[in-house]
């Protein structure tokens, strides 16, 4: 956010500041936020478990791995209950 021009000063600069990085924050991870509230809702292991999933992928050296894995077994969860449903 700060190299692409977004930092002016005053009260009013930092409040423009903020409302960009929301709006970029909401804009690359909605599915992400979609999740923890329905998560948060319903369970908070749901919560912890994303949380360790996320933290794993940023901390470890086979992040990249980690998130196409999970990427992977979550479209076919999803799918398996997509067709769980249609029968």
């Amino acid at each position: 956010m700060m190299r692409h021009g977004g930092y002016r000063r005053g009260a009013l600069g930092c409040g423009m500041l903020g409302l960009r990085h929301g709006a970029y924050c909401v804009g690359c991870c909605w599915a992400l936020m979609a999740l923890l509230l329905v998560g948060g809702v319903m369970n908070v292991l749901w919560i912890v478990l994303l949380a360790l999933l996320a933290f794993l992928e940023r901390v470890t050296s086979m992040g990249r791995l980690i998130a196409r894995m999970a990427g992977i077994v979550l479209i076919a969860g999803g799918a398996w209950l997509l067709s769980m449903g249609m029968s």
